[in-house]
């Protein structure tokens, strides 16, 4: 029986020499897998009240549509610096080399809305901890941050932790 990690495929030295990509497109191009993995995402969350669903920009939009229409509930986008129309409420975060901004409308959350947070990967966890940050400054409670791939050694998943935050990931790869 395959799991959702055999769905995952690695590409060597992409972006760039030294990195192990993990490729979830060969995931989400199976209806099999890909309702696994939905599935599975959500399964820590049976019983728990989510209003809304937030997906970090660009594959968690993906996994974050597909978990909202399965529960009926809103969709959020967390974006890039620049990429929303509307009047927004951003957080910069730290990356290896500089600083990156995500963005949210500023009416996407009503305050005391329960918000699911979805992304593929959890590396250094410096995107998802915007996310939360965001969310909560609009007055919503993160339930959850669920994400298909971890990197465990990276130490996203203790920084959310440190955060508050429950944390789920599907499968988990050594070396990045």
């Amino acid at each position: 029986m395959k799991t959702v990690k055999d769905y995952i495929r690695t590409i060597v030295d992409f972006p760039h020499e030294g990195i192990m990509f993990r490729d979830v497109t060969t995931l989400f191009a199976d209806p099999r897998g890909f309702r696994m993995c939905i599935d599975q995402m959500l399964h820590p969350y049976a019983g728990t009240r989510i209003d809304k669903v937030a997906g970090l920009e660009a594959r968690g939009f993906i996994i974050g549509g597909a978990i909202a229409h399965q529960l009926s509930v809103g969709f959020i986008p967390i974006r890039k610096k620049g990429k929303l129309p509307g009047a927004t409420v951003s957080e910069a975060y730290q990356l290896e080399y500089g600083e990156a901004v995500m963005e949210v409308h500023d009416d996407a959350i009503q305050p005391g809305e329960k918000v699911l947070l979805v992304d593929d990967l959890l590396a250094t966890g410096g995107t998802a901890a915007a996310g939360i940050k965001l969310i909560e400054r609009l007055g919503g409670e993160v339930v959850g941050c669920a994400f298909i791939i971890d990197l465990p050694e990276i130490g996203g998943h203790a920084k959310l932790e440190k955060m508050g935050m429950d944390v789920h990931a599907l499968c988990a790869f050594e070396g990045a």
